[in-house]
């Protein structure tokens, strides 16, 4: 992947060697597309394979519930896709492959979207992901 095509261009700089964290490109329209775009592709591949073994699977598929709901603020879906894109991704700070922790970070990243914009995800969002983790597990 070009650093063109990457999820959030900009957003992990320091570690590409360029500076700190900018967590305000993550709503530069931009960004959005190209974290929506990332998403829509590899978003149901990653957490079918990943839900019977990490704890926030609930919470991602509510994010992502709450991503294709019209009635969710563009600001908060931007802060959630930045979210599900760094879920997706295979490199980000702690490598997923990494037995235990790989997926620390990312339940971090979900803990701290969900103290921002949490309100943003309704009832339905969260009924509709206990659905599709409970399905997803069972054909696990």
């Amino acid at each position: 992947m070009s650093g063109a095509e990457k999820a959030s261009p900009g957003v992990n700089a320091s570690f590409d060697g360029r500076g700190p964290l900018d967590p305000s490109r993550a709503l530069v329209p931009r960004t959005v597309r190209l974290n929506e775009r990332l998403v829509a592709r590899r978003f149901w591949p990653k957490i079918r394979k990943v839900a019977a073994h990490v704890p926030f699977a609930s919470e991602a598929l509510s994010v992502w519930y709450a991503v294709q709901d019209p009635d969710t603020p563009s600001t908060a879906k931007g802060l959630m896709l930045a979210c599900l894109a760094y879920f997706i991704l295979p490199t980000d700070a702690i490598p997923d492959w990494i037995p235990v922790i790989g997926y620390g970070d990312d339940a971090a990243v979900f803990a701290a979207l969900m103290g921002l914009v949490g309100k943003h995800l309704k009832p339905r969002h969260r009924e509709a992901a206990r659905e599709a983790v409970d399905r997803l597990r069972r054909d696990a």
